[in-house]
C-alpha cells in the first residue's frame, strides 16, 4: 500500500501526470519558508546583478529589488533541506517512482505581486534526458495558488507522449509553442490550491506558468527528483562530476550502478546558447512567447 497518496491518487498521477495534494505540509513548516524568502529577500536588496544563489527579474533595482529565483536553495537554507529529506517530500515520491530515491536539483520560484515572470512552456525532460523517465518534481505551495497569481499550468497525459523541440534555429531555447505542436490551449489545466498543498509533475509534462498580475504573491519551492537507476544521457544538463559525487544526491534508499533502460523518446539540449544557465535566460531564445513579459 502507498505510504501517503491512495492508490486512486497513484492511478490518476500514472493516467495524467500530476496531482495537487492539499495540507501536505504542516503550517510551522510554511512560516519557517516564508523567513527564508525574507532573508533572501534582503540579500537581494543590495544586488545589481544575478549571483549563483539569486536570480533577479530583468526589472530588479536595488531600490526597488525584484527576486525571481533562489537557486538550490536546499545548499543555502537548513530550512529547506530539512523539508526536503521528511517523509511530507519523500513520502509521495515514494508512492510514485519507488523507494530509492535520488536528488536532480532544487529551486524557490518566486512570482511576487504584479510582475512575476512567466515560464514558458516546456518539459523537464527536455533539459535532462535520462535512462528512464522516472523523475518528476514536487512543488510546496508557499502561497495560496489560483487563476489570477500565476499558477503552474500543465497538459494532462503528454508525458506519455513525444519529447518535443525545444530548440530554435538549431539551438537549445528551453521552450515550445503548443499550438506549434498540436496542442490544444483549452486542454491546459491549473494546479492551484491553498499554502501547504504540494503539486506533484511527471517529468515529461508539458507545462508552464503565466506573469503573477495579481496582488498577491506566488511562491512555489520545487524538489526534483528521479528513481536512483535514473541515468543522465550524455548532453544532458544534468550535473555529472562522477558516480561518488552522484552517490552523495541519495535522499533515501540505495543508489545503483546499473541504469534501468526504457524504450521512451530522448532529445538532447544541445548545442546550449551563450547564456547564464538560466530557465529564464535560455528561454528568451524564443522568436515567439506564448505568455506576456513583465514591463
Amino acid at each position: 500500500m502507498p505510504e501517503v497518496l491512495s492508490p486512486e491518487q497513484v492511478t490518476r498521477y500514472n493516467d495524467h501526470g500530476y496531482l495537487v495534494v492539499e495540507n501536505q505540509i504542516p503550517p510551522e513548516w510554511i512560516t519557517q519558508l516564508r523567513d527564508e524568502i525574507t532573508r533572501f529577500e534582503t540579500e537581494a536588496a543590495g544586488m545589481t546583478q544575478s549571483n549563483d544563489r539569486l536570480d533577479l527579474e530583468d526589472t530588479h533595482t536595488p531600490a526597488e529589488p525584484r527576486l525571481r529565483r533562489v537557486k538550490l536553495p536546499h545548499m543555502i537554507s537548513d530550512v529547506v533541506r530539512d523539508l526536503m529529506v521528511s517523509d511530507h517530500i519523500l513520502g509521495p515520491a515514494r508512492d510514485l517512482i519507488g523507494p530509492d530515491l535520488r536528488l536532480h536539483t532544487t529551486k524557490l520560484n518566486m512570482k511576487s505581486a504584479g510582475y512575476g515572470a512567466a515560464v514558458e512552456w516546456h518539459q523537464d525532460y527536455a533539459f535532462y534526458p535520462h535512462t528512464n523517465d522516472d523523475i518528476l518534481a514536487i512543488g510546496v505551495l508557499i502561497d495560496d495558488m489560483a487563476e489570477e497569481n500565476g499558477p503552474l499550468m500543465v497538459y494532462p497525459g503528454t508525458h506519455r507522449g513525444p519529447v518535443y523541440d525545444h530548440h530554435v534555429d538549431g539551438v537549445f531555447a528551453g521552450a515550445i509553442l503548443p499550438e506549434d505542436n498540436g496542442l490544444n490551449p483549452d486542454d491546459a489545466v491549473q494546479l492551484t490550491g491553498p499554502a501547504g498543498s504540494v503539486s506533484i509533475h511527471h517529468g515529461r509534462i508539458v507545462h508552464g506558468s503565466a506573469l503573477n498580475t495579481s496582488d498577491h504573491p506566488r511562491r512555489i519551492l520545487f524538489f526534483e527528483m528521479m528513481a536512483a537507476d535514473a541515468f543522465p544521457i550524455m548532453g544532458s544538463m544534468t550535473r555529472w562530476d562522477g558516480i561518488e559525487d552522484y552517490d552523495t544526491r541519495m535522499l533515501c534508499g540505495q543508489p545503483t550502478k546499473s541504469p534501468r533502460l526504457k524504450n521512451i523518446p530522448v532529445r538532447i539540449p544541445q548545442p546550449q546558447p551563450d547564456v547564464p544557465i538560466s530557465i529564464y535566460e535560455i528561454q528568451k531564445g524564443m522568436k515567439k512567447r506564448a505568455f506576456d513579459t513583465a514591463k
